[in-house]
């Protein structure tokens, strides 16, 4: 069963919507221990006083800032669960805006949100109806681990979804990133859509999206527990080399996708695709 781990209430205006805070996503990837090579013996990390040279157990041990060297200012958990902060307990809807408006960037962990008792049922499915007719998603804004979060609220069937944002200072500017200026004839842009097509699905179902690379650990696990051999790494494909002719290589990227889907090689197009029109650069204002 899934277990809330932060409970609260969503303000909307003057509506509250108790709720609870459950994780939306499960990780099954193999977790490994350290252990002493010699004699297998667990490897541990113990807490440990660097003044008293001794292990300290949880009850005593709390939280502080470090004001100097000479100076600790402590900080209780009551006094971090009791801050002078509108979203200390709560989760509070700041404004409304189109999901196509959201950078992906800026999106990260999702988490479902519980009606935390009966009386919630009918606000929260209120909230649910109207982002579902509005097609916007909800900002929000929220206390969690030590600071308070950016959040996006958004609807998944008949349940909401809270995911983690970044706020904009902490998202990189990938200028320096970027390649210089190369110029991109309309055929390879055809070329490369026509690739998009045959490598395009309808969802993402089926086993080529399953995690091989814990499949293959597993393998190896089985394999050490039997007292076999473990599986053979495949030989890698021959690794492509510098592209000199992109036009050729897109053809038959798009050939070998096709007869991966077991489909007839395409015909060759007659016409190039529509494309926007090439928005002029807007020009500066002088300060």
């Amino acid at each position: 069963m899934t277990r809330a781990i932060w409970s609260g209430a969503i303000s909307f205006g003057l509506v509250t919507v108790p709720v609870q805070v459950a994780t939306a996503t499960a990780d099954h990837s193999v977790r490994f221990h350290q252990y002493h090579l010699s004699d297998q013996g667990r490897i541990r990390y113990r807490k440990v006083c660097e003044l008293e040279d001794r292990e300290i157990p949880e009850g005593e041990i709390g939280k502080g800032y470090e004001l100097t060297k000479a100076r600790i200012i402590p900080i209780s958990d009551e006094e971090l669960h009791d801050l002078p902060l509108p979203t200390a307990r709560a989760i509070e809807i700041v404004t409304f805006v189109s999901w196509a408006s959201i950078d992906p960037i800026r999106i990260g962990e999702g988490y479902y949100l519980a009606a935390r008792e009966q009386l919630a049922a009918k606000p929260y499915r209120l909230l649910v109806e109207a982002l579902r007719r509005s097609s916007r998603v909800a900002v929000v804004k929220w206390a969690w681990h030590g600071r308070e979060r950016l959040g996006l609220l958004r609807v998944r069937e008949d349940a909401l979804v809270m995911h983690v944002m970044h706020w904009p200072d902490e998202i990189r500017d990938p200028s320096e990133l970027v390649p210089p200026p190369v110029e991109v004839s309309d055929a390879e842009i055809d070329g490369a859509l026509t690739l998009m097509d045959a490598m395009a699905v309808d969802s993402l179902e089926g086993p080529e999206f399953g995690d091989r690379y814990t499949e293959a650990l597993e393998q190896v696990i089985d394999a050490k527990r039997e007292d076999r051999p473990p599986p053979e790494a495949p030989e890698p494909a021959a690794g492509p080399g510098t592209v000199l002719d992109l036009m050729a290589a897109l053809q038959e990227s798009v050939a070998k996708a096709q007869a991966a889907r077991g489909e007839a090689p395409e015909q060759k197009r007659t016409a190039a695709r529509k494309r926007p029109a090439k928005k002029t650069a807007p020009t500066r204002r002088g300060s």
